[in-house]
């Protein structure tokens, strides 16, 4: 076992799609999907799903997880597993956002592993290469890094921009999943929203523009994260998909 705590924040009134945490239509409400795949991950020692809803937390505890009620005011999903965090001692916190049905435990336990490391990182998330077609979709979130592999900025325009249409640098997308240590997430939480945070509607901007350090992990895919109901229709369609190879491979 490792030392890192996952925390899932599962808003229930979610802009663009109420309810989502308990949208069940593969059998399984999707918080349940998140948390599965978050109790895979090896360095992780503990996974709490972070709510402001009662049922939520009770289709959670169902299944055997551990849930706990926050409060309903916080303004990102960061702030609530800050509330969380603060009821208990682990040196890692890594929040796992609770739209995020197929994030790679492996994934989270590199990130784990990152933060155990000694050094000056604060938090550490993740990105992928990015379609050519995210670059101008502003739900896609795009980073792009310092040579030692650290954020130098997120935005949801298209970055970088290519002034001749190429370019050596390669397009990143970003991944809803952040690692913290405590200490710092505890410092991040006290932040007021900054004016960029604000301007693209992205809670990383605040760590940015208080000098903290971000280091992302590249990986080879983006995982679908769920916002519409067309995210969520897809994602059934997956799931059933994979349903049936694992039938007919018995």
């Amino acid at each position: 076992m490792g030392s890192g705590l996952i925390v899932i924040p599962a808003r229930y009134g979610a802009t663009r799609l109420p309810g989502k945490p308990l949208l069940a239509e593969t059998g399984r409400a999707l918080v349940l999907h998140v948390w599965e795949q978050a109790c895979a991950a090896r360095r992780a020692d503990r996974v709490i799903v972070a709510t402001d809803h009662p049922g939520v937390a009770e289709a959670v505890r169902a299944a055997g997880g551990e849930a706990e009620l926050t409060r309903a005011e916080h303004a990102s999903g960061t702030d609530r597993v800050a509330e969380v965090a603060r009821r208990h001692e682990h040196p890692i916190v890594v929040n796992l956002q609770g739209d995020e049905p197929e994030m790679d435990p492996a994934l989270l336990d590199r990130i784990i592993e990152a933060l155990e490391e000694p050094g000056s990182v604060d938090l550490v998330t993740a990105a992928a290469p990015a379609p050519e077609a995210a670059l101008g979709a502003p739900h896609v979130v795009k980073v792009v890094l310092d040579g030692l592999g650290r954020a130098l900025y997120f935005s949801r325009a298209g970055i970088p921009f290519f002034r001749d249409r190429t370019g050596p640098a390669q397009p990143l997308q970003h991944l809803g999943v952040y690692g913290f240590r405590r200490e710092a997430l505890l410092r991040f939480a006290a932040l007021p929203p900054s004016p960029l945070e604000r301007a693209e509607g992205l809670e990383q901007l605040r760590a940015l523009e208080a000098r903290m350090v971000v280091r992302v992990l590249l990986t080879d895919r983006a995982v679908p994260g769920i916002d519409t109901r067309e995210d969520y229709d897809a994602f059934i369609g997956r799931f059933r998909r994979m349903a049936r190879m694992g039938s007919s491979g018995r």
